[in-house]
């Protein structure tokens, strides 16, 4: 299944150690040859200070005792570059970990290196050697230390440019500590920060938009409320378009959060839009699965799409604990869209293309009806199930397909007044204190 493998896809998006977990994934199918996959991982974390890791690798590879002499260099070079970080931050990182200082911080960063300068003498330099440090301990595969030290950097750092770097580094340690809590809390701060950031040319906003869309599927698709996140924020316009333009491929796991999450069924409608923009640029068994039920009507093609699905989903590091519950919503919404445009159904003839045993089907069938509440009859005897026709008066359409217009509009305008107007909201308290200090005038004139 090669053919379905996204990994070279998305390797560019990735940074080095977060491409690990998916060779480690792929060593466990047969999707390459072993070897090939080896070699993939000594040469990805050749560029990392995992250098004790990297040499046991190389010993597998090659089948051999013996590591070349880089080795030793690159350990040497990466302790003394560890231990004169650690002793040049050692002053700074003993400051911002004491309660009172941390406590003293605010939101002003510029007032915050004073604060320090003047009372605790840490310098501008001390804070930019934080971010080597961190860098240093990621590289090296400490993760918990290069997540705190590079939160801390970002805390106090005045750079924008590096602080986006240290948000970015912030992120990857937590995905590879497996703080799925955290690390979704780091995801939305970054995303709120690369929207607000006024990048050189819009090429550098893509490309930013671009990573955190790849990163993002460590946290949404391990996070217990991923999937309505990964909704949520993969179909906002601006990441619609860098999917489109960018890496259509992503559309695979937005539809695997829509199809698995019920709750969202709601947004198949302008998914598919999405998809049928982007087919002739990426297609896989998941997509056309979408485009044969709702696009053409196809529900052979879509049934047999649905069974390449399975072992798409199986050997894709992101989807594979997903296979079952995909499969049964996927059947969920085959069945539904077939019996809203059929009046007679045969319960045996759904059943084979649902590829479920008779029995079974025809439980499931019921299940379904009740479920979605349709309005049908079930005739056990013939093994047909009955759809009553129903539509849906002009008002109900209309509202329908304005509801999420107006629900935009409202974000669009409360976004709008936040930018034009940041103090909007002092100004409305100075309003309303004014007339109570009239109403206390009046009440002391009439007293008098």
């Amino acid at each position: 299944m090669a053919e379905h493998d996204l990994t070279q896809r998305m390797i560019p998006s990735l940074d080095r150690q977060l491409v690990f977990p998916l060779l480690e994934f792929l060593s466990s199918r047969d999707v390459y040859q072993a070897d090939a996959i080896l070699q993939a991982k000594v040469e990805l974390l050749s560029g990392t200070g995992m250098v004790d890791y990297t040499g046991e690798l190389y010993k597998q590879l090659h089948n051999t005792d013996q590591l070349p002499a880089e080795f030793d260099e690159k350990r040497a070079a990466l302790i003394k570059q560890l231990t004169e970080s650690e002793h040049k931050t050692k002053h700074i990182r003993e400051v911002i970990e004491n309660p009172e200082v941390a406590d003293a911080l605010r939101q002003d960063k510029l007032q915050n290196m004073k604060l320090l300068q003047d009372s605790y003498q840490c310098t501008p330099e001390m804070v930019l050697e934080l971010y080597n440090f961190g860098q240093l301990q990621y590289s090296s595969g400490n993760y918990g230390g290069s997540a705190d030290i590079l939160l801390h950097f970002s805390i106090l750092s005045t750079d924008p440019e590096l602080t986006l770097s240290a948000l970015w580094g912030k992120l990857a340690s937590e995905i590879l500590l497996g703080n799925w809590e955290v690390g979704l809390g780091d995801l939305l701060k970054l995303r709120e920060t690369i929207d607000k950031t006024h990048f050189k040319t819009p090429a550098e906003q893509l490309q930013q938009r671009v990573w955190l869309l790849h990163w993002s599927l460590f946290v949404f698709f391990n996070h217990p409320k991923g999937r309505d996140g990964i909704v949520e924020t993969f179909m906002l316009p601006h990441y619609v378009s860098t999917i489109q333009n960018a890496c259509p491929w992503i559309l695979r796991y937005l539809v695997a959060a829509v199809i698995t999450n019920r709750r969202k069924r709601n947004m198949m409608q302008d998914l598919v839009k999405t998809i049928q923009q982007v087919s002739y640029m990426y297609q896989d068994p998941v997509t056309e699965f979408v485009e044969a039920l709702y696009v053409d009507f196809d529900f052979d093609r879509a049934a047999a799409k649905l069974e390449e699905c399975e072992s798409v989903l199986e050997n894709d590091f992101f989807l594979t604990h997903a296979v079952d519950d995909f499969v049964e919503n996927a059947r969920f919404f085959l069945a539904e869209v077939y019996c809203r445009i059929h009046k007679r159904i045969d319960m045996k003839a759904l059943t084979t293309r649902l590829n479920m045993k008779p029995e079974d089907g025809e439980k499931w069938i019921v299940k379904l009806i009740r479920e979605s509440r349709m309005d049908a009859k079930v005739d056990f005897k013939e093994g047909t199930v009955i759809m009553n026709s129903s539509y849906n008066p002009v008002y109900q359409q209309v509202i329908e397909r304005t509801r999420n217009l107006v629900f935009r509009t409202q974000v669009m305008n409360s976004s709008i007044d936040k930018n034009s107007n940041p103090n909007k909201k002092d100004d409305a308290k100075q309003k309303g204190k004014q007339p109570r200090a009239a109403k206390r005038q009046e009440t002391a004139v009439a007293a008098q």
